[in-house]
């Protein structure tokens, strides 16, 4: 230690004694200071209080020796309680050496340290929140100490200082931001803990307005909520709920748009309580904020989007999630439809002010908000029913197209996770149609094999969607479609339907309009005409498990003619003479049993209108790939004339199992309520003779099996003419009987399944050529 004179005024004795090592002999001699500064104080002498303090901090508390230091702070404390009210003047001379203890690798000297800081902030009280940012450090570093005596210590310190800013109007929070948001990303959990507690009291006090500054420590908040620890989990529920509880109070201070980001990293959290609770705050957020969430949509889903599948083990995510979802659904508009249209408008004026203001969160409002600038914009306008001004959002379809496409391409999603992507598919383009055929080649890929999906409430969506598409009038406006070549079969070059039947050798070909029935198709109803039949060719699996349930829901969403009529005429130029014959048996069946085609059969039944005889006139012609559907829809169409004459065509034909078994079903079919009208114009024999022929030609053709044996039963029950003469003489009625479809080519039709037949038989042959020369291969 130095000589005695350079520690004046402080005398020998308590010099010595502030280097003992024993405690009572340092407090006499902190007694000695205090006494000694209090003098000073009366004199108002502050250059000597100052070289007290001076000495003090300089020769003792930041001193080699521990039992120095150790009397230093004691000292100081000391000179603080002297000071009384005037301490506030020295706080910093006071406080810098006494924080430096702090850092001691001695656990008793970081003890007596707290004890020192705790009586100078006792007796300084409001003086000290200057310096509360040094204050607050030095505390959570304490909070993490492993010694439970300094720990204590720090708290009773921590208590005194929560008390001081309670009670205090003059707290610097934004001063104080940076350290918080520094220190809320400690690992530590003593430290986690100091600083929730710190945050529920700043939350409490009424003058400190802690939501403004939220954004910067939102991120930390979920971070510490996934501790090991239940007790600091809880703190930060709590903290976190207190936050909600002020947002849903006062929505127009709440900067939204700056915590979005970090609600959605928070979502896809893999601890159950930090997901749910983001979940919850995005809920929140959506139907609070309304439309200025629109720009962060690609993100929400990404994180929303998945929880749809959860099991009930994450029951209450799931929920919350669905509710995110829906809400942010609801804010697309038709108005995002033509938002690009009125910025590019030279009419309108600089300042967006002119429009109308929103009169609610959800309110339609267009122009844009750009998310990366300035992230400290007000939203208080959308809270404001009388604000003048208006929030500007874009809706970034774009983004929200490419999740909901990944989510597609993603075969590990569960199945609620598709069927909520296809019905946000289906509601953008309901609402911004224009916007979304920008993006239909792209997903129209991605549409067409989700068909082969294994839930049928995912093909069920998905045909909704396509049928959208398809029938939308913004397709139009895309002039005419894609034209990949790779999407269309051979012979069809452009995506129109081809020309009707007796029209198809003309130069060009017809668009869809051409028939009345189809002013709503659009350039891609035949592009997803085609490429189901390719994806029903390629997967023929397909074909018979979901074939006729996806065509019959089509029938429903669209119009059950224009499916009919696209699909024969594609049918009708289809290489693969097998799949045509096949596909052809599918649609016939679908078109003689289904309840959805009810009124289609009605119309077929009469062919009172031309276009009633130009479908059957087109359905026929690929019809005739398949003999017996061809004679099954002459049936329907009550042609029984031609019916007769195909089935005599039937001799010519190679009779297989296959045509047999056909035939059969075809007999099955005739005793169904479809063909009730048929069964009772067996009695009238003399106005439809050609009908009892062909039935009887079917039963010469059949084996003499069950059907031939329920068919025979039929035609025994005809009854004889001369019986069926009226009293008078008369002739039975005539009701069966309808006026012919004269402007039908019947002749031409046969000609034309003729040489479809012929062709069916040479490609028969082929496959067996071919057949025979691979057994020979194998047997050399």
């Amino acid at each position: 230690m130095n000589a005695e004179r350079d520690l004046a005024p402080l005398a020998p004795g308590v010099v010595r004694a502030l280097n003992d090592k024993l405690y009572e002999k340092r407090k006499v001699a902190a007694l000695e200071i205090e006494k000694l500064v209090r003098e000073f104080v009366a004199q108002n002498n502050a250059s000597q209080i100052k070289h007290v303090i001076q000495i003090l901090s300089q020769e003792f508390a930041l001193s080699q020796h521990p039992h120095s230091r150790k009397g230093g702070l004691i000292g100081l404390a000391a000179c603080s309680i002297a000071l009384g009210k005037d301490s506030g003047l020295y706080l910093k001379e006071l406080i810098e050496p006494v924080l430096t203890c702090f850092n001691d690798a001695d656990s008793r000297l970081r003890y007596y340290a707290c004890e020192a800081l705790y009586n100078i902030v006792k007796v300084a009280r409001g003086s000290v929140l200057p310096h509360f940012n040094v204050l607050f450090d030095g505390l959570s570093k304490l909070a993490a100490d492993p010694d439970p005596n300094v720990k204590s210590g720090s708290e009773l310190l921590d208590r005194l200082l929560k008390d001081i800013v309670t009670e205090s109007n003059q707290f610097d929070l934004v001063g104080f931001i940076p350290l918080l948001r520094e220190r809320i990303y400690s690992n530590n959990q003593y430290a986690r803990q100091f600083i929730i507690s710190w945050i529920l009291v700043l939350e409490s006090v009424p003058d400190i307005n802690l939501l403004d500054y939220l954004p910067e420590i939102l991120d930390g908040l979920f971070q510490i909520l996934g501790d090991n620890s239940k007790e600091i989990r809880k703190m930060c529920e709590v903290a976190l709920g207190e936050f909600l509880k002020e947002i849903k109070k006062n929505p127009s201070s709440v900067k939204f748009a700056e915590m979005a980001n970090i609600l959605v990293i928070h979502c896809q959290a893999a601890d159950d309580l930090i997901q749910l609770t983001a979940m919850c705050w995005m809920r929140e957020f959506i139907q609070l904020a309304g439309r200025v969430m629109l720009p962060y949509s690609s993100g929400i889903l990404t994180a929303v989007l998945p929880c749809l599948s959860y099991d009930d083990r994450k029951k209450n995510i799931k929920e919350v999630a669905n509710v995110c979802n829906q809400s942010l659904m609801k804010l697309v508009i038709p108005e995002d439809d033509e938002m690009d249209e009125a910025k590019q408008s030279t009419t309108l004026p600089a300042e967006p002010t002119s429009e109308e203001s929103l009169s609610k969160p959800e309110a339609a409002s267009s122009g844009s908000l750009d998310v990366s600038g300035d992230s400290n914009f007000s939203n208080s306008s959308v809270f404001t029913i009388s604000s003048s001004e208006r929030i500007q959002v874009t809706l970034n379809l774009d983004g929200i197209v490419q999740v909901l496409d990944c989510h597609l391409h993603d075969t590990s999603i569960g199945m609620m996770t598709r069927i909520a992507v296809l019905k946000w598919l289906y509601h953008l383009y309901i609402k911004t149609p224009r916007k979304m055929f920008r993006h239909t080649d792209s997903l129209f890929p991605i549409l067409l094999r989700t068909l082969s999906d294994e839930s049928d409430e995912v093909i069920l969506k998905d045909l909704e969607v396509l049928a959208e598409i398809a029938s939308s009038p913004a397709g139009q406006t895309e002039g005419q479609g894609p034209s990949d070549a790779s999407d269309v079969r051979p012979g069809s070059v452009e995506l129109h339907v081809p020309a009707r039947a007796g029209q198809l050798n003309s130069s060009g070909t017809r668009a869809l309009e051409c028939s009345p029935s189809t002013p709503t198709m659009n350039s891609y109803f035949y592009k997803f005409m085609i490429n189901l039949l390719k994806r029903f060719s390629s997967e023929r699996k397909l074909l018979e498990t979901r074939g006729p349930f996806i065509i019959r829901q089509l029938c429903l969403l669209l119009n059950a003619e224009n499916i009919f009529h696209s699909m024969a005429d594609i049918l009708l130029r289809e290489e693969d003479l097998k799949f045509a014959s096949t596909m052809v048996h599918t649609l016939n069946t679908i078109l003689l049993t289904s309840s959805e085609l009810f009124q289609l059969r009605n119309q077929l039944k009469d062919l009172k209108t031309p276009e009633s005889r130009n479908l059957f006139c087109c359905l026929y012609r690929s019809w005739c790939h398949n003999p017996v559907t061809t004679v099954s829809l002459c049936f329907l169409t009550q042609n029984y004339k031609h019916a007769y004459d195909l089935i005599q065509k039937f001799g010519d034909l190679e009779v297989t199992v296959d045509f047999l078994t056909e035939v059969d079903k075809l007999v099955q079919l005739i005793e169904c309520p479809i063909f009730t009208y048929l069964r009772l114009q067996l009695l009238d024999v003399k106005n439809n003779p050609y009908l009892i022929k062909a039935l009887y030609g079917l039963l010469m053709l059949l084996p003499q099996s069950s059907a031939f044996q329920l068919l025979s039963h039929r035609l025994q029950c005809v009854p004889n003419p001369e019986l069926m003469q009226t009293a008078d003489g008369t002739k039975p009625s005539t009701g069966f009987k309808r006026p012919a479809a004269s402007n039908i080519d019947y002749t031409e039709l046969l000609q034309h399944f003729e040489k479809v037949q012929n062709k069916h038989l040479e490609a028969r042959h082929q496959r067996a050529g071919r057949a025979e020369q691979l057994d020979r291969r194998v047997v050399l």
